[in-house]
């Protein structure tokens, strides 16, 4: 038979979904959303050196050669090894550099100096048989292409214990003993991972090879000849090892928040000189009546949440100290917002009143203010209001009737 060559190419698209997780990081003048997103099919690429591994087994091969029916099976069964070395591009298609080889077992006619014992075939050699036993030694030097299944269509799961990866591949294959041959291989096979730990897997390695009919010495007339393998090894994955989940990076300038604060520091200010100055007039005129209030207070919030910072707390903390020694008859109004930009209406209707109660929340079960004096409301998500920056209305505001 004339020698063929076997290639295969396979394309996934991996499809990216939108389901986020978040972190914060904050600096005086930027502020910056780490947005995680939950997609298990969309990952970060990393960098040429990372999720390299390397592998070892041994175990049993059986040859398909021209005498198969005249050679009991177990007589067939020679011994294997496997040491590779590989990468995964991403969790679904990776690359591996495979020495295979040992032994090949069977038989071959007498006379044809095809790797022969010099043993007779039991039951099928002397008295002018025509049949002695076969053995001879190889290597096998192949590339295969490989698809983990199981992350391709399950999703990458760095925890799971069972990966099944289908591959295939091209090689030389020689015969080391004389005659000596050299052929190309073509292989297919499933390679079988459990999960002993981040770095071990334990592999059940199960592949077909195919070579033209001469490669074991003696032509028969076949369309070509193969051989069955199964090992069983370990692998080590190098670190780095997995992949992390795709995140986005949105960037805050804070210029505008910051401006807004120190706008209600002097607010605060001007109603501290504005208290004194009523506190000496009320020296003079003692049938003066002075309604003290607080002035509005602004607390924003993160993407998706109601939690209160510790800067807010503290802010909630100086309103409420202006609420208890001022009118105790006035009332104050909590309104919760949320950026209509950013999630579902209904979603922005639960968010906002949630950001409005945990501010009434915090007044009264942590700084003591009177739930007489405090309603709240909440207005769902709207445009921006302040500064054309959507940070700005992820906010509660607080104020008198």
């Amino acid at each position: 038979m004339n020698k063929k060559t076997f290639a295969a190419a396979i394309a996934l698209a991996l499809v990216a979904g939108s389901a986020y997780a978040q972190t914060e990081q904050q600096s005086e003048d930027i502020t910056e959303d780490v947005i995680y997103s939950n997609d298990k099919y969309k990952v970060e690429t990393n960098r040429f050196w990372s999720n390299w591994f390397i592998s070892a087994g041994a175990g049993g091969q059986v040859y398909f050669g021209n005498h198969d029916k005249q050679a009991d099976f177990g007589d067939r069964i020679s011994p294997a090894l496997d040491i590779a070395v590989g990468k995964w591009f991403t969790p679904g298609i990776g690359v591996r550099l495979m020495y295979s080889g040992l032994s090949v077992k069977g038989a071959t006619q007498k006379g044809a100096l095809a790797h022969s014992t010099g043993s007779d075939l039991p039951g099928k050699g002397g008295n002018g048989y025509w049949l002695e036993k076969q053995k001879f030694n190889y290597f096998n030097i192949h590339a295969d292409a490989l698809f983990n299944l199981s992350n391709l269509f399950c999703g990458y799961n760095e925890t799971r214990v069972y990966n099944i990866s289908a591959y295939g591949g091209l090689g030389v294959m020689r015969v080391s003993d004389e005659p000596s041959a050299t052929d190309i291989s073509a292989h297919f096979g499933l390679l079988n991972s459990f999960r002993l730990s981040p770095a071990w897997d334990i592999n059940l390695d199960l592949r077909g090879t195919l070579v033209s009919d001469e490669f074991d010495g003696e032509p028969g007339g076949r369309g070509g000849e193969g051989m069955f393998t199964a090992t069983i090894g370990l692998t080590y994955k190098f670190k780095q090892r997995g992949w992390n989940r795709s995140k986005t990076v949105v960037r805050y300038n804070n210029e505008a928040v910051n401006a807004l604060r120190a706008q209600m520091n002097d607010m605060n200010a001007e109603n501290e000189r504005l208290k004194n100055a009523l506190a000496e007039s009320s020296k003079k005129k003692p049938e003066t009546v002075v309604r003290q209030l607080a002035s509005a207070n602004l607390v924003t919030f993160r993407i998706g949440k109601s939690d209160l910072s510790n800067e807010a707390r503290v802010n909630l903390g100086m309103l409420a100290e202006a609420i208890k020694k001022g009118d105790p008859n006035a009332v104050y109004t909590i309104t919760g917002y949320a950026d209509a930009g950013t999630g579902s209406k209904k979603l922005n209707e639960r968010l906002s009143k949630a950001r409005a109660e945990a501010v009434y929340n915090c007044l009264v079960d942590e700084f003591g203010v009177n739930k007489s004096q405090l309603e709240v409301d909440y207005k769902g998500g709207v445009e921006n209001m302040f500064y054309d920056d959507p940070r700005m209305s992820r906010a509660v505001i607080t104020k008198t009737k």
